[in-house]
């Protein structure tokens, strides 16, 4: 789904609905092409807005410059346009995330997701002038991608109006898990900006204070799930988003039971969607009675016949 800027900007797209940070598959070390598109075309049968590849579910900070560039290039080619791909083009290194940037544009992107610098822990007026500069070099409209919990650094809402004004800057990814900043940041920016949860868990409580969806982790097992329940809110059926909302809560925590995305391509591999294979750091889950009781509770909402 995309709506028109109400803004000084109305010729630019801002993003809305459900967008799968898809994960990467791997076998023999590779990336594993032929899984990958049955991902995508799983997500595109799925009425999502969108994919978003190489992000942290995706194991970006794992991938070589060449592959993360060649996967761009092969997302665009396949969706051929049936949904939006919002590349992460992220880095710590603003001239990094720069050249990212800027090979994503040409190769047809819709749009691209920018995380906080990590690491070296900039000042507001440092992030501002990332973002900034980031943005003035892109063509296609900017996701910001607020997630402290990964960054050690915290985008605030004031900051985030001035980059409002920037062009290009036109949604953001918000993972703080702190809904009154959430509250205070569409207070401030939400008639020039969507604001997207980046939590699955905290989708709906988003939606109700004027959220706009969510780039998930769980749509890429349930991508069915995560659009119905966006949906169902947006036409005002409040209490089917609200059962699905209770019907996936756990899953929604026993997703994260170690750092995503270890859980989720554990449970992709178990219902046949990939290989087991995550690159170093990052090693497979752990088999213990948590990671039973995950791949039970997804067994019982597939017998239920979510998808």
């Amino acid at each position: 789904m995309i709506a028109k800027s109400g803004s000084n900007q109305e010729s630019n797209p801002m993003f809305q609905g459900v967008y799968t940070a898809i994960i990467t598959p791997f076998k023999n070390d590779k990336i594993d092409y032929d899984s990958y598109f049955k991902l995508l075309e799983k997500q595109i049968k799925a009425g999502v807005s969108g994919v978003v590849p190489c992000g942290t579910t995706g194991e970006s900070p794992t991938l070589s410059h060449s592959e993360h560039a060649e996967l761009i290039r092969e997302t665009v080619k396949a969706v051929q346009g049936k949904i939006q791909v919002v590349a992460g083009t992220g880095s710590n290194s603003t001239k990094e995330a720069i050249e990212l940037t800027e090979a994503a544009c040409k190769d047809g992107v819709d749009g691209i997701l920018s995380v906080n610098p990590y690491y070296n822990k900039p000042t507001q007026e440092g992030l501002f002038q990332h973002f900034k500069s980031i943005a003035e070099h892109s063509t296609v409209p900017v996701m910001l991608y607020n997630i402290p919990g990964r960054t050690s650094v915290n985008l605030l809402p004031e900051t985030v109006l001035r980059l409002s004004e920037v062009k290009q800057i036109r949604s953001m990814k918000e993972a703080t898990g702190d809904l009154g900043q959430m509250g205070k940041l569409i207070s401030l920016v939400g008639n020039k900006m969507t604001v997207l949860s980046g939590d699955d868990n905290l989708t709906l409580p988003l939606l109700a204070i004027g959220g706009v969806g969510v780039v998930s982790v769980i749509s890429n097992l349930f991508p069915k799930v995560l659009v119905q329940l966006v949906e169902s809110f947006q036409q005002g059926k409040i209490s089917e988003a609200k059962k699905i909302h209770y019907d996936f809560i756990e899953v929604f925590a026993l997703a994260f039971m170690e750092t995503n995305p270890i859980p989720i391509k554990a449970a992709m591999c178990w219902f046949g969607h990939c290989g087991p294979e995550i690159r170093l750091p990052l090693t497979p889950l752990s088999q213990n009675e948590t990671s039973s009781k995950f791949k039970k509770v997804l067994e019982g909402l597939k017998e239920k016949g979510y998808e």
